[in-house]
């Protein structure tokens, strides 16, 4: 199973804000398990934090604006693009302003500091949200829609429709996160002529030029008009009738604007808080119908907090019930575990299959079958035992015995038909033969029941 990852050390980056053109640091550093992503504005006082997560994005307008309490930072797109790509769970950033530095408008940079610092596993395990169902988020009145599917890894699809005659539509595919440092990071924003006035009258983009963004001349204008333009930007007159590119470097990529489209969804996605499995179409995106679709998948996981383990009955099992009576001490009717198919340092999933023939529904409810409650606890039990007893030498010469049970809770029955699954985890290492793990059982996407549970690991006489 994989785990969290962190940075090995911090580093620091600097440049001038491409809204408020500002000379600006911004500082990654290593943060501890379950931390997540934070902002810290480290000019104001008390040096204040936000929680980088989709429900504080208050403004959307040509980039992603996080505020909390009156405190706003702005630009964090490219900076939260490179850490999801590169699977950084947890990290603590300082910035001296209002916003990122644009940099060279793209996440190369980041990326490039990322991989020179290095990256550290962590003991947590990730906690990776699958998507089990199609969910789909649309914008009528622009057209815009982000459609996630089911898919063993994370993959995504950008299509851009620019409603302009020099570049209308493109798509751009990123089959493999580990492609993302190559096929996406270097992806450069852009902007069209005919946006950067009302952006200037708008107070943004004080800090833009050639060095930070692709500018498409696309629809012809004046001469005075690009005359002036060409004076805001800072670079020579240009001939009005030479629609094209305004650059000092030629494109990376025919589709680079839809690269850097697919590149902005990645890091508005890192606000949802937990990364994903499953693939992504957008079509005509933007930071508006990005941040709504995290906002849908922060409600998604609220509603399915603790996911159902996947079971594919066709998939040779870690342990089968012979092994796992060779460790337990259970046998029938008390063998409440039938196989084992997933298991990592902390954690365990197993299978039971309950039947009509159940010997405990001779006498619980026998005109309508219901699994005891304590024996849900007790199989979860024994597979918390299979767990820990799986990381000693000889572990047929030890058992665990129950010494505490707390929160538990019952949400629905167990019939026979059921398919059950259990999930347990180690809460702390094992210490001095004591044992304290939590407990889900499934049945299909949903909890049925769940505990928390200690256990004391014995030798056997």
């Amino acid at each position: 199973m994989s785990k969290q990852k962190t940075l090995k050390g911090s580093f620091s980056l600097f440049g001038k804000g491409l809204h408020t053109g500002l000379s600006l640091t911004v500082t990654f550093n290593p943060a501890s398990e379950n931390t997540g992503y934070k902002i810290q504005r480290i000019d104001l006082e008390g040096q204040p934090t936000i929680d980088a997560i989709a429900e504080n994005v208050v403004d959307t307008q040509r980039g992603t604006v996080l505020s909390k309490n009156n405190v706003r930072i702005g630009t964090i797109e490219h900076g939260m693009s490179a850490l999801y790509a590169l699977g950084i769970d947890n990290c603590m950033i300082q910035v001296n302003g209002p916003e990122f530095p644009i940099l060279d408008g793209s996440a190369a940079m980041y990326v490039n500091k990322i991989h020179e610092v290095g990256i550290e596993e962590q003991n947590a395990e990730k906690d990776y949200y699958i998507i089990r169902k199609k969910i789909e988020i649309k914008d009528e009145q622009s057209g815009s829609c982000i459609t996630i599917l089911p898919d063993d890894n994370f993959s995504i699809t950008a299509m851009c429709s620019f409603q302009s005659k020099f570049i209308n539509s493109q798509f751009a595919t990123l089959d493999d996160i580990a492609n993302f440092t190559d096929e996406i990071a270097p992806a450069r924003t852009f902007v069209f002529v005919r946006d950067i006035v009302p952006l200037l009258e708008a107070n943004l983009i004080k800090g833009g030029d050639l060095d930070n963004a692709i500018v498409i001349y696309e629809k012809e204008v004046t001469q005075e008009k690009l005359d002036q333009l060409a004076d805001i930007l800072k670079v020579p007159h240009m001939d009005a009738k030479k629609i094209g590119y305004i650059q000092h470097k030629p494109l990376l990529w025919e589709n680079e604007c839809t690269r850097h489209k697919l590149l902005d969804i990645i890091g508005d996605m890192a606000l949802i808080g937990k990364p994903i499995k499953g693939r992504i179409v957008a079509t005509r995106p933007g930071h508006t119908i990005n941040n709504k679709f995290a906002r849908q998948m922060r409600k998604e996981i609220r509603k399915h907090e603790v996911q159902a383990p996947i079971y594919d009955p066709n998939d040779e099992p870690i342990m089968d019930n012979i092994r796992i009576r060779q460790l337990l001490p259970h046998r029938y009717p008390m063998q409440l575990v039938d196989k084992i198919i997933a298991m990592g340092s902390t954690s365990i999933v197993g299978v039971k299959n309950i039947t009509a023939n159940e010997p405990f529904f001779q006498g619980h409810f026998p005109e309508e079958p219901v699994m005891p409650g304590v024996l849900q606890i007790e199989a979860m039990a024994q597979c918390g035992g299979l767990l820990v007893l799986n990381q000693l030498e000889d572990p047929e010469r030890w058992s665990t015995y129950f010494i505490k049970i707390d929160d538990v809770k019952f949400r629905q029955k167990v019939v026979p038909g059921d398919t059950l699954l259990f999930r347990v985890e180690l809460l702390q290492p094992v210490r001095h033969g004591i044992s304290s793990m939590k407990g889900y059982l499934f049945v299909g996407d949903h909890v049925v029941s769940e505990a928390t549970f200690t256990a004391q690991i014995v030798r056997n006489k």
